[in-house]
C-alpha cells in the first residue's frame, strides 16, 4: 500500500489538469474524444467514454435536458469492426483504422497504454496527429514509444503494471470529475441568464 501512496503522491498533477482541459475545450467546440487500449487499458477506455456520455448528461427540466452532450467514442467497443481489421490487415490497424472513418482536426485521441509500445496504440496515435487531433496519453512505465506522440503526456511514475493501471483509473475520474463540474456550471450559468 506504501508504494501505491507514493505513486499516487507523485502523479503528474499539472499534466492532469491540462487533460480536463482539453477535453473540455473539445467540449466547447463540439468536437470528439476518441479513446483506445488493449487489455486492462481497453476496459478503462471504455469506462471513461461512459462517464463522459452519461455522466454529463442533465435529466430534468427541459432546459437543461437541452445541454449539449459530450461526443465521446471508445473504438474498443466495436468487436466486429477490431476482428475484420485484425483478421483483414494487421493488429496494429484495429484502431487506426476505425478513428479514419471519423476524426476530424480538433478532435482529441486519448490513448491509455501501461508499456507505452502497443504497436495498435502508437499507429492510431500517429494518425490522429498526421489528421490534426490533439493527442493525451495515460501512460506508465517512463512512457515508452507512446510519449513522443503526445500533446499532453500523463505518465504515473511506476514500472508495476498493476500500480500503473489503479492510477489510470483514478486519474480517468479526476478528469471526469473535473469536466462534470464545468459542464454543470456552465449549464447552471446559462439557465440563470
Amino acid at each position: 500500500m506504501a508504494e501505491l501512496k507514493s505513486v499516487l503522491d507523485n502523479l503528474p498533477m499539472d499534466q492532469i489538469a491540462r487533460a480536463a482541459d482539453i477535453i473540455f475545450a473539445c467540449y466547447q467546440a463540439d468536437h470528439t474524444v476518441f479513446t483506445f487500449g488493449n487489455g486492462g487499458s481497453g476496459a478503462l477506455a471504455s469506462h471513461l467514454v461512459a462517464d463522459l456520455g452519461k455522466g454529463t448528461h442533465f435529466p430534468g427540466p427541459k432546459e437543461m435536458a437541452s445541454v449539449r452532450r459530450m461526443k465521446a467514442l471508445a473504438v474498443t467497443d466495436n468487436m466486429p469492426m477490431i476482428t475484420a481489421w485484425a483478421n483483414d490487415t494487421r493488429y496494429e490497424d484495429i484502431f487506426m483504422r476505425q478513428i479514419e472513418n471519423f476524426l476530424q482536426p480538433g478532435d482529441v485521441a486519448l490513448a491509455i497504454s501501461g508499456s507505452g509500445n502497443s504497436p495498435n496504440v502508437l499507429k492510431a496515435l500517429e494518425f490522429a496527429r498526421s489528421a490534426g487531433a490533439t493527442t493525451i496519453g495515460l501512460g506508465g512505465f517512463g512512457g515508452g514509444k507512446m510519449k513522443a506522440l503526445l500533446d499532453c503526456p500523463i505518465i504515473v511514475p511506476s514500472y508495476n503494471m498493476q500500480q500503473v493501471e489503479d492510477a489510470h483509473v483514478i486519474i480517468a475520474h479526476m478528469i471526469f470529475l473535473d469536466l462534470k463540474r464545468r459542464i454543470t456550471e456552465r449549464a447552471t450559468a446559462s439557465q440563470q441568464v
